[in-house]
């Protein structure tokens, strides 16, 4: 069709233009008519009632041009009808159109003649409203991913359901002329396709009569038997004046880049969503263990069927480590996570085990040159720069390793250690999304897990300062059994401040002590061995324990913003007293025998540091198999209960029938201590003895 063969007409003007062909006519439910060498309707679609008015009894075996055409453009259509039948070409454009109600409408046309198996020649006309087609033009102008201004293919089936008339564009979109179709099936001609299904809508229209429209439909042609497209079709049933059918009208849009744009964007909205969900997930605390294991469970399955999380073992130790280190690697595996049913998960490094890769191993220069290693398409002869060794390779073999990824886990510009992803089930190779969605997982995991691999270093050497600066077992003290224990928090924090201590004193006295300073980390590990020594050398002069705390508030207060709280008791064997003070702290709980334990109702006094509050000193007579038992709010507080349950619950346990000092500890922090605990707890019990 050349320009010269489009006109467009304006009813303000009363006359009609040529113009550029109107452009999108690539929508389905537009109208379809078909007439005769005449310029009779023979063919009528449920779209042409729509848009012209005329149901189809009405316009069937009537003049098209008498119908629809004002007598000032009836020459020119006949013109135009003629030539189209001469076959000089089709014709497009938009033209005024007399509906049934008496108005006229611009309609854009497509024309073209049509010949069937016999040699007789129609002219097909699909059209549709013109406003609505100019609506769509600019809703689909919108979307970059829609195919814009696509061609139509157009067919016409007998009533076997045989090709009758093709047009160019279902040519071009089955890659097969008009008669390589004319006379056969859709099973025939495109055995590619889901032919069941195609027929069987095709059957339902011829029945009903009800046109279908947009069936959405992937498949293979001969134009491209490599490769799936993706088509919208649309059926219409076609009758002849008298109502017969005739056979059925099909309009074949290809949306195929549409299709595709539309799997790309989903895949983009899968990896965006699998990095959302990464940053939630992973780094939820700061233990590296599980922070590894939160990134191997991210990955799988959506990304890797199996994956893996090593890390350098010298970057465990605290040593920096940079790319392009060349020679072996020393990675010790800190997660594993398989969604695969092959065993695969077999062939990586087991959990908490060190391996050596040599310099072959794509880990290895992953670790070392810092940059992702992709094998989208793994060989037999790649399994072997794959595993650990033989025997992990053979496994991968058996598991038939499809695509391998390696990408490096780099924070704060220090090589961590790599992620190691593989797919087994899932038949996709790697490719650059792959690479690049692992890459920012790994770059947030990374992140997370230095924070924890420094934590980690940092509570360690906490500890170690605690442990150092704690007793490392009770003196013998006059007139009393003493047991002990500390615990460190066991997960999502650092050490703490919490502290005991048992000091002898002349005229065999013996100080018991705990406390707790508020906060956590090596800070407050230093400042509890300040306060303990403190407290010890204030203990040698026997002062009234009021009078130590009041001390203690003071030295407190030289110690930038520090609180602590502390309990300090003196106990005197020959008088079986025990003098006590409270600064901030929980109170003690006394068990005597025969008689249900109970809180000792004692001046709480205000924490270390505070200032300004005096300290009170009570005195309690005791007894011998008397406990006395000394804690830090480790023991009790938790989030899940009121602080008053817990301390229920300390006194229950101890009315029950006495172990031994030892025993009784254990049985205190098994029965009270949350396996999560986020706090450290100190805890002593004292139990007054015989005199000797």
């Amino acid at each position: 069709m050349s320009a010269g063969d489009a006109f467009r007409s304006s009813p303000a003007a009363g006359h009609i233009a040529p113009a550029a062909p109107g452009g999108l006519l690539d929508v389905l439910g537009v109208a379809a008519v078909v007439l005769d060498a005449r310029g009779r309707i023979v063919l009528w679609s449920p779209q042409a009632e729509e848009l012209f008015g005329y149901r189809a009894h009405e316009a069937l075996g009537r003049y098209a041009a008498r119908l629809l055409v004002a007598e000032e453009h009836l020459g020119l259509v006949l013109e135009l009808f003629a030539k189209v039948m001469d076959g000089g070409g089709s014709w497009a454009g938009v033209f005024p159109v007399r509906h049934k109600d008496g108005g006229t409408r611009l309609v854009e046309f497509r024309n073209m003649r049509l010949q069937d198996e016999h040699g007789a020649v129609y002219a097909l006309g699909i059209a549709t409203d013109e406003a609505v087609l100019r609506g769509v033009e600019r809703d689909l102008a919108l979307s970059v991913r829609l195919v814009a201004q696509s061609p139509i293919g157009l067919a016409v089936f007998d009533t076997d359901l045989r090709y009758v008339l093709v047009n160019p564009a279902l040519e071009r979109i089955n890659g097969l002329p008009a008669a390589g179709h004319l006379g056969r099936t859709v099973a025939e001609v495109l055995p590619f396709l889901d032919v069941p299904a195609i027929e069987g809508a095709m059957r339902r229209v011829m029945a009903s009569g009800a046109p279908l429209l947009d069936e959405f439909t992937i498949g293979r042609t001969p134009a491209d038997p490599d490769s799936d497209h993706a088509w919208t079709v649309s059926f219409y049933r076609l009758e002849d004046p008298a109502g017969r059918t005739l056979g059925l009208a099909v309009s074949v849009v290809d949306v195929t880049d549409r299709h595709r744009a539309a799997l790309e964007a989903a895949a983009a909205r899968r990896r965006l969503g699998l990095i959302a969900r990464a940053t939630v997930r992973i780094g939820t605390t700061l233990d590296l263990e599980r922070t590894a294991g939160e990134l191997a469970e991210v990955a799988v399955p959506e990304l890797a069927d199996v994956a893996a999380v090593d890390v350098l073992d010298s970057v465990l130790g605290g040593k920096a480590t940079k790319a392009a280190t060349p020679g072996s690697a020393i990675l010790r595996a800190l997660a594993v996570a398989g969604a695969d049913r092959s065993g695969a998960v077999e062939a990586a490094d087991p959990v908490g085990q060190l391996a050596r890769y040599g310099i072959d191993r794509l880990v290895t220069r992953c670790v070392t040159t810092g940059r992702p290693v992709l094998v989208a398409h793994v060989t037999d002869r790649d399994l072997s720069r794959i595993a650990r060794d033989e025997e992990a390779a053979a496994l991968l073999a058996r598991a038939r390793l499809r695509s391998y990824l390696a990408v490096p886990l780099i924070a704060r510009g220090q090589v961590l250690g790599a992620l190691d992803l593989k797919r087994t089930d899932n038949p996709a190779p790697f490719d650059d999304d792959d690479v690049t969605t692992a890459g920012e997982l790994a770059a947030r995991a990374a992140v997370c897990i230095d924070n924890a691999r420094w934590y980690q270093l940092q509570r360690d050497a906490a500890l170690t300062l605690q442990r150092h600066l704690l007793p490392r077992r009770p003196p013998k003290a006059t007139g009393l059994d003493i047991a002990f224990r500390y615990q460190p928090a066991t997960a999502g924090a650092e050490a703490g401040g919490d502290w005991f201590d048992t000091i002898r004193q002349p005229a065999e006295h013996t100080a018991l002590v705990v406390g707790d300073v508020m906060g956590h980390g090596i800070n407050a590990a230093a400042t509890m061995g300040q306060l303990r020594t403190a407290t010890r050398t204030l203990a040698a002069l026997s002062l009234d324990p009021a009078r130590v705390l009041t001390h203690l508030d003071h030295i407190t207060q030289d110690l930038d913003d520090t609180i602590a709280t502390c309990v300090y008791a003196v106990y005197d064997p020959r008088r079986t007293q025990c003098r006590i003070a409270l600064a901030g702290h929980l109170p003690p709980v006394l068990a005597r025998s025969g008689r249900t334990p109970e809180l000792l109702d004692l001046p709480t006094g205000a924490p270390l540091g505070v200032g300004g509050i005096a300290f009170e000193t009570s005195t309690l007579q005791l007894h011998v198999g008397d406990r006395f038992v000394l804690y830090t709010d480790g023991l009790v507080e938790t989030r899940a209960q009121p602080i008053d349950t817990r301390l229920r619950n300390l006194l229950a346990l101890l009315d029950h029938p006495q172990l031994p000092l030892e025993a009784t500890c254990d049985r205190l922090l098994s029965a009270l201590r949350h396996p999560h605990a986020e706090d450290d707890v100190a805890l002593l019990i004292a139990q007054v003895t015989p005199e000797t």
